[in-house]
């Protein structure tokens, strides 16, 4: 397997957290691209996002961040679209492009941002400890809803066509946190609940899972 950039041996290394949507993805694309690299823990529930040493990284204070020597990408989008050209991730057809496209949006703007760790806290400080469910609920199953009519008519055995693009490498996270932290009913959203069990059958897929990280409480911390 490749080991970083594409012309000198500098080890790839990934800040992430074990249960960061964002960085799950990327994980994801990493091990799809066949990229080794060292996994290096940012604990969010301890701040670690918010010290020196990592904002020097990621001034914005969130992860991932991927480092191949003095190359710094601080973006779960921009890493996905890196430079690393082994399994592309956007296929050459013009709308299944632009729907790929589309569905990472949903993801990236419509639901991962109002279900993190500040709007969480800021719901149970400001509303009430009860409406963190409910409001991760609507939140799940609007994008859910507008992303399952987009994939309606291109879905295959992955979300456009039969080969995994970067709409499968957003969603997997969704599903997999609708499922394991929100219950959600996806019965409601055949498609995707078909996906869902679809990334269950990938290697790269499984290998990115929150609970078998260096980090989840189950590896001791």
């Amino acid at each position: 397997m490749a080991t970083g950039s594409d012309n000198n041996n500098n080890k790839l290394i990934l800040y992430s957290y074990w249960r960061s949507s964002c960085a799950h993805r990327v994980r994801i694309a990493l091990n799809l691209k066949g990229l080794k690299y060292e996994y290096k823990s940012v604990n969010l529930l301890k701040g670690e996002q918010s010290g020196p040493e990592f904002l020097k990284l990621n001034p914005v204070g969130y992860v991932p961040v991927l480092a191949d020597g003095d190359f710094v990408v601080s973006d779960s989008f921009a890493i996905i679209m890196d430079k690393f050209p082994q399994h592309p991730l956007l296929p050459r057809d013009i709308q299944k492009r632009t729907i790929n496209f589309q569905v990472a949006n949903i993801v990236a703007s419509s639901i991962q941002p109002l279900q993190n760790l500040p709007v969480l806290k800021l719901i149970e400080e400001k509303v009430n400890p009860d409406e963190k469910l409910p409001w991760l609920n609507s939140v799940m199953r609007k994008g859910f809803t507008a992303i399952e009519n987009l994939l309606k008519d291109i879905a295959g055995r992955y979300a456009t066509g039969d080969e995994v693009y970067m709409a499968d490498l957003f969603l997997a996270p969704q599903l997999y946190a609708a499922e394991m932290r929100i219950n959600l009913d996806m019965t409601e959203f055949p498609i995707l609940a078909r996906l869902h069990e679809t990334y269950k059958e990938i290697p790269a897929f499984q290998e990115a899972l929150p609970e078998i990280q260096p980090d989840a409480p189950s590896k001791g911390h």
